[in-house]
């Protein structure tokens, strides 16, 4: 158990700062805030005209899409569903050079990865650095340059929102559309932090709205690895329906749906079926995923630019999935039905209700959050170098929640940060006697809080239940 005082202090300021900057108010005068300015702006130039040169557009005979050069020689990294099934394509260079490509590798266990070798290719082609594994951190700058739509060469800047250790992707606010699959996520040194796959929107165009979806370099170096060594697959596992959701009503029937390999992909190899809704601000809801063939994962987006992100796993009980919520704007929600493992297939029950009453974002049996999983390699760290996973829920102004994180394998540390990303309350100890974490907290407003589940020390790993009600 470590020491309460200076613990507490230290671990928000080092959250605070890493994941959304400083809780406390900077006073600073006109210049230095144009210094900022032109700081940001001379490091998305210096990107941009570093990069740039190196990202390729990809034309199929049904589509295309983007990637990068990752060796002088004409080593193209991109999507699987970019190049689809297509043996040979055509490849753009930002020059304006055109070459035919072969694909010669394709991501394993239908990863969507896919790498193409330029035909007659010139040497020293500028080439992509690819950053070290485990480096992205939520909260940094994230840059995206890809051809959108076609239109080759574009550069979107945003920051890494989120990382799900679960489904190994980097999600990010960076504004990622149609044409930029295959193409590279950056850091602020110019490397590539993810190959950029796919996005979740609700509008009838596809367009973005804040939430696209990366592989990470973990995944990148081990796939270009295999092909450089010839150990790639030839066989793409990725064949793509992007099926449009199909509308459904909070009341309406129980939806009988089935995944199957018509159904979407999503970047880890999982099936999925979408759905849309018509909400109202301030309705609760519920929404269960039920099957007794597959682990059931929900997956819930709220309107254009609403922000709205969460998932579920086994809140439903017997590894069903549930969200309980209330909805913070009136719009179209897109629900995502999905299974929590690579190639799951069988059927399921949907069912969407509102509850009636007060608005509460628990469910019935209380329970408004409910996780179990495991801190260790793989996950993100604080500055102090101690592992950590964040959590989201929705809640009301004056309700009060009770937060319980259990480890039998490592000391836990417990936050709690508010709509803003400020530290609403943390603890290390629930008592001198455990090493467990409580917190008993009634909620300041509306919006959606985020749970942050750490440990302690650097060295502490290990399984651990979160339980918020």
């Amino acid at each position: 158990m470590g020491n309460v005082v200076s613990g507490w202090l230290g671990r928000s300021l080092v959250l605070s700062s890493l994941l959304w900057g400083t809780p406390f108010p900077i006073f600073t005068s006109v210049p230095v805030a144009w210094a900022q300015s032109e700081t940001e702006e001379a490091t998305s130039i210096r990107i941009y005209e570093q990069v740039s040169p190196a990202v390729v557009a990809i034309e199929t005979e049904d589509g295309g899409g983007s990637g990068s050069i990752v060796d002088a020689n004409g080593l193209i990294l991109t999507n699987a569903h970019v190049v689809g099934s297509s043996s040979v394509v055509q490849v753009r260079l930002a020059d304006g050079r055109r070459f035919q490509g072969e694909v010669v590798g394709y991501g394993d266990n239908r990863l969507d990865l896919a790498a193409v070798r330029l035909r007659n290719s010139p040497n020293n082609l500028p080439t992509v650095t690819i950053a070290s594994p485990n480096s992205v951190r939520v909260g940094q700058s994230a840059f995206a340059i890809g051809s959108p739509f076609g239109l080759q060469g574009t550069l979107t800047v945003g920051i890494v929102s989120r990382i799900d250790g679960e489904r190994n992707l980097i999600q990010t606010d960076a504004a990622i559309n149609p044409g930029n699959s295959g193409g590279p996520l950056l850091n602020s040194n110019g490397q590539l932090i993810g190959v950029n796959t796919s996005i979740f929107t609700t509008s009838s165009s596809g367009g973005s709205v804040g939430i696209g979806f990366a592989i990470p370099t973990d995944a990148v170096q081990s796939f270009l690895a295999a092909v450089r060594s010839g150990q790639a697959t030839t066989t793409n596992g990725v064949a793509r329906t992007d099926r449009a959701p199909v509308p459904i009503t909070i009341g309406g029937p129980i939806i009988q749906g089935r995944l199957a390999e018509d159904s979407n992909v999503l970047p880890d190899g999982s099936y999925y079926n979408a759905y849309g809704f018509e909400g109202q601000a301030g309705q609760s809801i519920i929404l269960d995923m039920t099957s007794n063939e597959v682990d059931p994962f929900l997956i819930l987006i709220g309107p254009d630019e609403d922000g709205l992100f969460l998932q579920d796993d086994d809140s439903g009980g017997n590894y069903n999935a549930r969200l309980s919520l209330r909805l913070p704007s009136t719009g179209t929600y897109t629900v995502v039905a999905n299974a929590y493992a690579e190639g799951e297939v069988g059927r399921y029950q949907l069912r969407l209700t509102e509850v009636g009453g007060t608005a509460t974002s628990s469910t019935p049996d209380g329970v408004i959050l409910r996780e179990q999983g495991r801190l260790g390699p793989g996950n993100p760290t604080l500055q102090d170098g101690s592992y950590f996973q964040e959590f989201n829920f929705q809640g009301q102004a004056g309700q009060r929640v009770r937060l319980r994180l259990v480890s039998d394998s490592f000391d836990t540390y417990l936050l709690l940060l508010d709509p803003a990303g400020n530290t609403l309350a943390e603890n290390d100890d629930a008592s001198p006697s455990t090493s467990n974490s409580e917190l008993i907290v009634t909620l300041p407003g509306d919006g959606q809080y985020t749970v942050i589940v750490n440990a302690y020390s650097q060295a502490d790993q290990g399984e651990f239940l979160l339980v918020v009600d």
